[in-house]
């Protein structure tokens, strides 16, 4: 089964009278409430802004198959150490999934190496209509052609992530923004997964269609064939005791 781990900044729930309200033991419990009743992962670990290491440590890493990440107004807080920990362990193969403002998190930055954390934004409640562009795509397994949230912070182009491997999901806001909302990268070994719903004042994380997109996007990030990838300067030397080999050597040397 795959290991989960999800990295919450849990700063808004513990902070805010009306988001404690909606996620009364954070936004990481209700997406571990569904995760773990799916059928396909092991319980999910959760790490927060405020354990040593953010949680984060290499044996915790190192025990992760896709990391899920949700931060918001602490990015700075996440130490460099951790932030290229992550980015080093993604790297190696383990599957990312950055969602909301995540897009603004060290280690997304880093991966994208562009200023991810630029785009339009406003946090007017607006409705917003998510489609599936990319019919063919594993993460849009059990969807319909759209699905609506009734209110989510509206983001806006341009967004600046280099040019997607995969655009998966597109949505329009009610007032009349864009967004290119669900878009996968690859990183080394790693598959990367950038999903936007999932604002601290509204209870998207309680959707049946984003909870859907966020199990789909787990499974198409994990990689169970992880390698360790030799570097440096090698040669290789033909057995010279094959009959294969040894008729290499002749034509070589006519």
């Amino acid at each position: 089964m795959i290991r989960i781990t999800m990295y919450n900044e849990f700063y808004h729930e513990q902070h805010k009278p009306n988001v404690k309200a909606i996620y009364p033991n954070g936004m990481h419990a209700a997406i571990k409430e569904y995760l773990d009743s799916e059928g396909s992962f092991e319980p999910m670990r959760v790490c927060t802004l405020d354990m040593p290491e953010c949680g984060l440590t290499e044996e915790v890493l190192d025990n992760t198959d896709v990391l899920l990440w949700w931060g918001h107004v602490k990015h700075d807080e996440v130490s460099d150490e951790v932030a290229e920990r992550v980015v080093r362990h993604v790297k190696d193969g383990m599957g990312f999934i950055g969602l909301h403002s995540a897009h603004a998190s060290k280690p997304f930055r880093t991966l994208m190496g562009t200023d991810s954390h630029l785009l339009r934004w406003r946090e007017t409640g607006d409705l917003a209509r998510i489609w599936t562009v990319d019919y063919a795509h594993p993460i849009t397994n059990g969807l319909p052609d759209y699905f609506e949230l009734e209110h989510e912070e509206t983001y806006g182009e341009h967004f600046d992530i280099p040019q997607p491997d995969d655009l998966v999901f597109v949505t329009w806001f009610s007032g009349g923004e864009i967004f290119r909302s669900g878009c996968t990268f690859h990183r080394g070994q790693g598959r990367i997964f950038y999903f936007q719903p999932g604002h601290e004042t509204f209870p998207t994380y309680y959707n049946e269609n984003v909870r859907k997109v966020i199990a789909n996007g787990i499974k198409w990030a994990y990689n169970p064939g992880r390698k360790s990838i030799g570097t440096g300067h090698f040669r290789i030397k033909p057995n010279i005791e094959s009959e294969w080999a040894g008729e290499l050597q002749e034509n070589f040397t006519k």
